[in-house]
């Protein structure tokens, strides 16, 4: 839960207060970040399905509220979902959803924080004009599962840059996040913490640097087909 941007420290009662709790054979449980410096506001929702034992994490753009109808293609499917196996009983239950879910919120917290300090230095150095992307589905493809349905663009150089975070789940403690760089087939994940101007300029540069290996090999297979031609015309 967010408050003007900053992390508002809710005690258990109050964030299992603020639980969207629906009921059937499908649970939802959805937690509501708002004030967010990129994203603005997005809705991570805890979904169980009892008939079919599963219990996964999914993230939607915009402050969802209770009836509120989401289409799945709005739906991010974030691998750090709840594990709350080792619970004893419901107390027990109760304490490790809250601990787990604080965690989730406070990685989604990070990371839209850092993704608004590479606002700026993408702007400098891969193209004046930068869009946000909230949507699910990006143009490149990611060596990592996303964090959130947010994305800077670079329209000028096709360059995008998203949080994304390692596989796990949340009784593992806070997932392992970084900012992933893609352009068309080229990727590479950075550290949260790292210097993003730095960052930008080693992508830009690894970027380049295959682009010209890959004309390289253009230009060598059309000589090597060329020279078959030539064996071809002369036989």
């Amino acid at each position: 839960m967010l408050d003007d941007g900053m992390p508002d420290r809710d005690d258990a009662d109050e964030l299992l207060r603020r639980a969207l709790l629906d009921e059937g054979s499908a649970v939802t449980v959805s937690l509501r970040i708002d004030g967010l410096p990129v994203s603005e506001a997005v809705t991570v929702i805890f979904h169980a399905r009892r008939d079919l034992g599963t219990l996964q994490t999914y993230v939607a753009s915009g402050s969802l509220g209770t009836g509120s109808v989401v289409s799945s293609s709005d739906l991010l499917r974030v691998p750090c979902d709840l594990d709350l196996a080792n619970a004893e009983d419901r107390d027990e239950a109760e304490h490790l959803y809250v601990e787990q879910a604080t965690l989730f919120r406070d990685a989604v917290l990070s990371a839209d924080i850092v993704l608004d300090v590479w606002r700026e230095p993408l702007s400098d150095l891969a193209g004046h004009v930068i869009t946000v992307d909230r949507g699910v589905e990006l143009p490149v493809r990611l060596p990592q599962p996303r964090l959130l349905p947010t994305a800077l663009v670079a329209p000028d150089s096709g360059l995008v840059v998203t949080p994304v975070c390692t596989a796990r789940t949340l009784a593992e403690g806070r997932p392992p996040l970084g900012i992933a760089c893609a352009q068309q087939d080229v990727s590479r994940i950075y550290p949260l913490a790292d210097d993003p101007e730095r960052c930008v300029i080693d992508f830009l540069e690894y970027s380049a640097s295959r682009a010209r290996q890959f004309a390289e090999r253009m230009a060598h297979q059309e000589m090597s087909v060329e020279r078959f031609l030539e064996l071809s015309d002369a036989a």
